[in-house]
């Protein structure tokens, strides 16, 4: 087979017209036509429906397209990792992440690998919804995967702290059970799928399970951690987000020998066998950094 005629009929599909393709191309349209019917003829059925008015793919070309899409993208980074070899990485790399880890660790770690390759530009795209690892060079996940069957490296881990201002510090001092923590206000983030309920480890392997009362509810993190310095109540979030507040004596860390669920921090990649510089050296500093925080923790 030549494989020639899957980057044809690929860009064909992806730009639903023989016409526009072969502009894409840089060839005629004419050859672009020959081109799939031979594939058609080599395949034995029909891959697209052709009308005057626009071009489908048949069941049998969108399944053809779901893998040659993927044998174009490794085939084009494999020659990517080997034009750039030990030169300086380029082009532009696509990250997602969560709005929190995004801005706590990897707008820093962004900055650096900008500063270090500068033929380097990224697209970050950060929110608290997850988003689909496909449009995307790498996306960052940070807790408990749900989905293990996409390629994944841990990058580190982080703790959930329960926290409040300076300005409760008498109201949490009478705290002396998990329970007591019911009748105090707690403001939830509804971006967790169970913002009320918290597991804390208390002693040696002794597990008390608390339902919080609500008095504010906030679906965004980022909110969450300015209502907390606002003194609005306690909340539990990550201590990437909250450590240096702890550290400066903005919050409160309270009771922080009682141990809530600690979560990973994933990179997690389309499937390809080859990973670009530009990939590689995001995730080197990425776990740079990681290790640094890990420290600073201790």
């Amino acid at each position: 087979m030549n494989l020639n005629r899957l980057a044809y009929f690929a860009a064909v599909v992806d730009a639903g017209s023989f016409t526009r393709a072969a502009a894409s191309l840089g060839i005629t349209k004419a050859v672009v036509s020959q081109q799939v019917t031979k594939l058609e003829q080599e395949v034995g059925t029909t891959l697209l429906i052709r009308t005057t008015r626009s071009v489908d793919a048949t069941e049998a070309g969108r399944s053809l397209y779901a893998r040659c899409a993927v044998i174009l993208r490794e085939s084009a980074d494999a020659f990517d990792e080997l034009a750039q070899g030990v030169a300086s990485p380029q082009g532009t790399l696509r990250v997602t992440a969560p709005f929190d880890y995004g801005s706590s660790v990897i707008v820093p770690v962004v900055i650096e690998l900008t500063r270090r390759y500068p033929r380097i530009e990224v697209a970050l795209n950060l929110g608290d919804r997850v988003a689909d690892p496909q449009a995307s060079d790498l996306a960052i996940r940070v807790g408990w995967l749900a989905d293990s069957s996409r390629p994944t490296r841990r990058i580190g881990t982080f703790q959930q702290w329960l926290v409040c201002a300076p300005a409760l510090s008498k109201v949490v001092s009478r705290v002396r059970r998990p329970e007591d923590l019911e009748e105090l206000p707690f403001i939830a983030n509804g971006a967790l799928p169970e913002p009320l309920v918290w597991r804390f480890t208390v002693g040696p392997r002794k597990e008390r399970t608390v339902r919080m009362r609500s008095t504010i509810a906030i679906d965004a993190t980022p909110a969450v951690h300015a209502a907390l310095l606002g003194g609005a109540g306690m909340s539990v979030l990550p201590d990437y987000v909250v450590a240096g507040d702890v550290e400066s004596g903005r919050l409160l860390h309270v009771r922080p020998e009682w141990k809530l669920r600690s979560g990973g921090i994933h990179a997690m990649f389309p499937p390809a066998r080859f990973r670009p510089a530009k990939v590689s050296r995001f995730v080197e500093l990425l776990l740079e950094a990681e290790s640094a925080r890990k420290a600073g923790r201790r």
